[in-house]
Parts: structure tokens; sequence; C-alpha cells
């Protein structure tokens, strides 16, 4: 049956409540395919859209999301009908970043829910050109729902965790287990690293220890000076070396920044993956003195996405109980809840508009 209208969930202004409109089909390009929206996250960058003021590529009214998992309808014909995920950064793949092997953060990239229309709607028009097909044997153990938080909750960590050069036997200390933070400290793991996990929440902490996480930290009224010292500690009984940590800021706030900069030390790689407005006085100099590194990221090039796809599928990397799913007309609710830190797993809308 032929798709005629598109039912999306507009934010018009900020920190006002998302609209329920329909919207025509638009004629679908030679390039472009049309997505019946199965799954989308919410993200902490929808969040910053939407109540922080950073601004869209798209002016509002702008439908959010880019954690989309989906079916293909219209399209190429090899992928019609295949279950995809929707890469949350979408390059050209004929630029100068891109030929580097740096399409992630291509210049003529394009994101779902910033330079057009997301995921929070019953079905998208996307470019079709890096959509990751998801084989039919993952799908005995998650729906397709579930599996769209790999379009950026799990394929996030996993390409910083490869810029790191993280090897067997490091260890690897990741500050902030939420939504995204606890996939970096289970792929760490899966490569063999020893993990230390730091935030100030229980029971994401014993979420995480409770699926493989070596050590945990709860950080919660400590000083800085008294987090260093616990962490050597906890690095002498685990048995790795003083040197070389591996840092991973997934929470995005001043305090897990300043902290990451402080648990610096000889060789360490800090890699910044949470994002946050706020600024902070470092030192810069402790990176020449360490011999350190500094690294950012931005979400994960497309062609990472098999192998993400694959720890799944192969069982290396459970997720359903880092999941919950809500009906997209709860929508207004979950972001609510979610910036009030309300839950301690990732929320993905389901459309239910009928």
């Amino acid at each position: 049956m032929s798709i005629t209208k598109i039912k999306q969930y507009q934010m018009t202004k900020l920190n006002t409540d998302f609209k329920l409109v329909e919207l025509e089909m638009p004629i679908i390009k030679k390039n472009e395919a049309l997505v019946k929206v199965a799954g989308c996250g919410v993200c902490h960058t929808d969040l910053s859209f939407w109540h922080d003021g950073v601004r869209t590529k798209k002016e509002m009214p702008l439908t959010l999301g880019h954690e989309i998992s989906g079916t293909v309808i219209e399209g190429p014909d090899k992928l019609k009908n295949k279950n995809v995920i929707i890469p949350a950064v979408l390059p050209c793949g004929e630029c100068e970043l891109c030929k580097k092997g740096r399409s992630n953060i291509c210049q003529n990239q394009l994101m779902p829910g910033n330079d057009f229309h997301g995921g929070f709607a019953s079905h998208i028009v996307v470019p079709h050109k890096y959509l990751c097909p998801v084989p039919d044997s993952i799908l005995k153990n998650y729906s397709l729902e579930q599996l769209s938080v790999i379009a950026d909750a799990i394929s996030t960590p996993y390409q910083v965790i490869k810029k790191s050069e993280l090897e067997k036997g490091d260890l690897a200390i990741v500050i902030g287990v939420g939504g995204v933070g606890v996939y970096g400290a289970l792929i760490s793991k899966i490569i063999g690293a020893k993990v230390l996990a730091i935030d100030i929440n229980d029971e994401k902490l014993q979420q995480a220890k409770k699926k493989g996480v070596d050590a945990i930290l709860n950080s919660k009224n400590l000083d800085i000076k008294e987090i260093k010292n616990k962490v050597k500690e906890i690095a002498k009984e685990l048995g790795v070396s003083k040197y070389g940590w591996k840092i991973f800021e997934f929470s995005g706030t001043a305090a897990g920044q300043e902290l990451a900069f402080n648990l610096i030390t000889y060789t360490s790689t800090l890699s910044i993956v949470g994002f946050t407005m706020n600024k902070l006085e470092v030192r810069l100099s402790n990176l020449m003195a360490f011999d350190a590194k500094l690294i950012g990221t931005w979400g994960c090039k497309p062609e990472l996405y098999p192998e993400v796809v694959e720890l799944i599928a192969s069982g290396k990397l459970e997720i359903k109980d880092f999941v919950q799913i809500f009906p997209m007309s709860k929508i207004n609710e979950v972001f609510k809840n979610t910036l009030d830190h309300k839950y301690d797993k990732r929320s993905v809308m389901v459309p239910d508009f009928n």
C-alpha cells in the first residue's frame, strides 16, 4: 500500500511540547529511501536541542530523533523490505575527510533530527547509501525497535574505543555509565581491558557490575584528590599498570570532564564523548608533562556499523537490560522525565499512530 502521509512529533519552540502533525509524502529521490520507523531512541543531544537551546541546522518546526531502526519501504531493490539501522551521521562519501577515513565528521554530513526531519515519526526519508542492514539472525533475540540504540548509544562508544587504541590488559576508566557510557564499559570489557566504572548513581553502577565491569566507584561527595587515591588503589587491586590508562568521559558534565582530566597519568589517553556547554579551567601542560593524549569523537562512521551489529548478533554484547520501550504518544512525558533523570535505561519511542 502506497504511503501518502507521514506522521511526526514536531518541535516548534524551545521547551514546549511536541505536536503531532501530518505531512504530505515528499517525492523520493534516486539517492533516498523511505523507511518505516520501528523505534527511535531518546538521546542527550535531543534534550540539548529541545531544552538547552543548542541550535539545529534545520529551522523549526523540526522532528527530532537520530537513533533510528526501521524497514525500507521504498528505495533500491537490494534494500526493499530490509530491516536497517540508520546511521546518526550520514556522510557524503566523496569529500577529503571521507576519503581519509574520517567520514563521521564529514562537513557535508546529514544528521536526522538536525539537518532534516528525524525519527520521532511514522516514516523517514533518508539517503540510502550508508543504511546498515540488520541480519535476520539477530531478530531471534531482539526486536527491531530495541536495536535502534545501535545508531548512536552503542556505535559512538565503539568508535571512540577504537580511536583510543584500547588493548587487552589496559585499564579503562569509564566516567558516567548511563545510556551511552554503559556500552563503553561493556565494549571495553569485551576487548579485554580491566574496567573501572565511575558514576554518582549506585543503581547504574550496580547494573554495570552485574554485567561484568571489574570495579565500580561512586564519586558523589568525594573531592578529586580522594577519587584519584581510590582509583590508584583500585588499579593496584586489579593488577594493571599505573601507566597508559584509557579514560573515557561519557557523563557530559563539567564535573565529569574535570575529573577525567585530573585522572590523566603518564601516557594516558583521555577521550571526550559526553557534551556540555559548560567550560573548564585546566592546565593543558599536563598533556605535555605526562606525554598524554586528549581526543574527541563525533558519532560513528557508518563503515563501523556492521562490526557493532556483529557484536550483538554474536551474543558478546547484550543490550536488553539497558533499553526501555515507550509508545511515541508519550514523547512529551518521556522527554520531561529524561531531563529529570527519572530513567536508568535508554528510552526508545515506538510509533503508535493508529
